[in-house]
Order: C-alpha cells, then structure tokens, then sequence
C-alpha cells in the first residue's frame, strides 16, 4: 500500500511518501502556487516551478511565494478551498510519482478540525481522481484528515526518542505554523478536545514584527517573504543594501512580544483540565523559536523538540497511515 502524508502549510509544502512498512522519503518545497504567468520569465526559464493544471488552468507550484508579481497569497482561514492549495495538492500527487495513492493522510488547523463538516468536505476534495497536468491524472483511493498537530506526536512516537511517558501519559503539542498555532493534548492517545486550540498569532504575524524591527534600526525593509525564504534555506542572514543582516536577534525579539500573545491562549484552554502536564513537544517550522517560551511556561516538564521540526507533520501522517 502506498501512503502519501501530505502537510500544506501556508509557508511550505512537507511530503512523506512510501510503501507501508518501510520508512518515508520526505521532502519539502516552498508553498507558493499562483497561475503561470505570474511567474517571472528568468525563473521560468530556470524551470524551478512545477507545472500543474487547476480548473483547467497552468499554475506554477512549489515556488518561493515573494517571486510572483501581482499575486497575493492566501492568508485567511478558508486556505484548504482556495486554487492555491489545489494547485498545491496537485504538485504532491505529481511529485509522488505513482498513478495511484491508495491513502492520503493530511492535516487541519485543531479549531477547523473540530467541525466534522470542514474534515469531512476536505477528504471528499482529495478523494477521487486528479487530473494534475494536462495529461497526467492521479488516483487517491482514499483519505484521512487528523488535526494538525498529531503528526508531529505520532512521529516522535516512532523515532528513537520515543519514550513510555509520550503513551501513557498527558503529552501537550504545540505546532506554530505560518499562518496558525495549534496545540492539542493527547492522553494516552485520545485528543482532549476541550484543552486543544489555535490561535492566529503565528509566525507570519512574528516575521511581520522582526521585519519592522529591522526597518527600525537599519532604514530599509526585509520583507516577510525573504525572512520566510532565510528560515527555510537555514540562512543566518538576509541582504539588505547590499550588507549582511543577522536575523536571528530580531526573530528572537519577536519571539518575545508575538509568542506570548498565542501561548496565553494556550494556557486558559489548559485551565479547563484537573490534570497536569507530562510533557510538551514542539513541532512545526516554529518550533525552535517557541522554545525558549515553552521552557519558561513548562519548566518542570521535559521538552522535545524531533529532528527536522518542520518535516514532523508529514512523517506522522505517513505513520498514521502506514501503521
């Protein structure tokens, strides 16, 4: 059986691919997706865009999102309806390589999540067969949506790191994405739905701050998409007329002022259980920068932080489908 987990973030796109029983190829691309002519000529030259067809229309995917001209992405809570994110989910049947997925495993924001209506719709849009280039279509026999953060759970569940407390005790998951936070707590296995949530003060509201504060100091503007592309690249720096700006002392102020804002929310949702924390475990592109608050909020419990932060979702979703 073949399983696609497939993590379409508003920053990246993750993948984690293979045959059930053998660990997965991951891989991950920028998430931008926009009609093919936005895209600038010299790039498309480069052929770094995959081509792919949505509603009968060329769209360039897997794209730095600051490269295309006159086009505005998707930042908004109806992210998985939009032809962005079809123009995405195609790009991840082409790239896996196979005419058929006989299961797909996504995600969705823990608050979308809980709407059965929202999950149910989103696995109906998946189902069925695609046709991903003008003369290329691919079979997805079937589909599982989970919340957001679980993969991120369930792949430390399978890595060498995984310990007795993650299965039997009340492990909280912070996944701060581009566009959300989500956090749910999961008690040997079972989702606490009272005590998950998500807020909205995630990091592109935390790239927005470090990108004023930069402005602030040097004059002149880093815009979001190129703090996003330096985090993605693990580039410490970011050119700014002509000079090399170290980024991370003002991920780190923003990381004070925009981290609190979401992890408060966090914690009233927690008010709502008699029960303590065993653990925490910090998943998601913004996993390292939330550390340090995490550790602050938590500070007697033990913090995991897997390996490639970023790529944890799309290892889980494959887990849970493989298994």
């Amino acid at each position: 059986m073949f399983v696609l987990g497939m993590d379409i973030g508003y920053s990246n796109l993750k993948l984690a691919m293979g045959e059930a029983g053998n660990g997965p190829a991951v891989s991950l691309y920028p998430a931008g997706a926009a009609p093919i002519d936005r895209l600038p000529e010299s790039i498309g030259k480069e052929g770094n865009a995959l081509r792919v067809s949505v509603d009968g229309g060329l769209w360039a995917a897997c794209v730095n999102p600051g490269k295309f001209a006159t086009w505005n992405r998707a930042l908004h809570q109806e992210y998985v309806q939009t032809a962005s994110y079809r123009a995405l989910f195609h790009a991840a049947l082409l790239l896996s390589e196979r005419d058929t997925v006989d299961l797909l495993v996504t995600g969705l924001p823990v608050s979308q999540w809980l709407e059965r209506s929202r999950r149910d719709a989103l696995g109906e849009r998946l189902a069925g067969t695609h046709r991903v280039t003008p003369r290329r279509e691919v079979e997805v026999s079937a589909v599982r949506v989970v919340p957001q953060p679980i993969g991120g759970y369930l792949d430390l569940l399978w890595s060498s790191l995984a310990v007795s407390i993650l299965e039997e005790g009340r492990v909280l998951v912070i996944d701060p994405g581009f566009f959300s936070v989500d956090w749910v707590l999961v008690e040997e296995g079972d989702i606490r739905r009272s005590s998950s949530g998500t807020s909205l003060e995630a990091m592109s509201v935390l790239l927005e701050q470090a990108s004023r504060l930069i402005a602030d100091e040097h004059g002149g503007t880093a815009p979001v998409e190129r703090l996003e592309e330096a985090l993605r690249m693990q580039r410490d720096h970011v050119l700014l007329f002509g000079r090399q700006v170290e980024v991370q002392p003002y991920l780190q102020q923003a990381v004070e002022r925009v981290a609190p804002v979401a992890l408060e929310a966090l914690r009233q949702s927690l008010r709502k259980e008699s029960g303590s924390v065993d653990a925490v475990l910090l998943t998601g592109g913004g996993a390292a920068l939330y550390e340090p608050i995490a550790q602050d909020l938590f500070p007697s419990n033990p913090i995991f932080v897997p390996e490639q932060p970023e790529l944890a979702n799309a290892r889980g979703f494959y887990y849970f489908g493989a298994d």
